[in-house]
């Protein structure tokens, strides 16, 4: 029997150390040993078959403990974490979650449980959705523009404020590539700002 602690962040902006802090006191205030850790660093949009986790679930062996933060570190659908638990109980193996208190074994009140978690988990997924939705469409409506203003990224490209020189050397029959030497910036800063500009 292995004891498998899984994290999982979305984005590189994201750390699994609070993750693993959690994971690391509940198994010393519970004396157990984690003897395998699982981190990436992958949307749970992508594919299971493209995230460690699902080389991980093919990896369990029975009696296994798989321990997670929280139940959304699976999945985000219902139907996705739902074919993880059952993955799980087909091997004989347990899914503990930390933030739920959820011990998934065999048993009829277990997959109850696991169905209320992954629906729950679902609908809070949606109501956020939802709420960013209308949140943005009520910015919409006043005229504001969504994004960073083009000045403000030009300026940052270092281009706009030398859009004459640079429409310049174009017509010149200068290369994007040698452009971009004269106006120290990438061959790719100097595509998009010419893309932009409609050149």
């Amino acid at each position: 029997m292995s004891v498998i602690g899984y994290i999982r962040v979305s984005s590189n902006k994201q750390t699994c150390e609070h993750q693993h802090y959690e994971i690391e006191q509940f198994a010393e205030h519970n004396n157990i040993a984690v003897d395998k850790w699982v981190e990436e660093t992958i949307s749970s949009r992508q594919a299971l078959d493209k995230r460690q986790l699902g080389q991980l679930l093919n990896e369990l062996q029975d009696g296994d403990i798989l321990i997670a933060a929280e139940i959304s570190r699976l999945g985000r659908s219902l139907l996705e974490v739902m074919h993880i638990l059952e993955t799980c109980l087909n091997k004989n193996c347990q899914v503990w979650t930390l933030k739920e208190n959820y011990r998934l074994g065999n048993d009829i009140q277990s997959k109850v449980m696991a169905f209320a978690f992954g629906l729950s988990a679902e609908i809070e997924r949606n109501l956020i959705s939802q709420r960013t939705k209308a949140s943005l469409d009520n910015i919409r409506a006043t005229g504001k523009k969504l994004g960073r203003p083009f000045a403000a990224q030009s300026r940052k490209l270092k281009l706009s404020r030398n859009t004459k020189k640079v429409k310049k050397l174009l017509d010149m029959g200068l290369t994007r590539y040698r452009i971009a030497k004269i106006m120290d910036v990438k061959p790719s800063t100097v595509s998009n700002f010419i893309q932009r500009m409609g050149w």
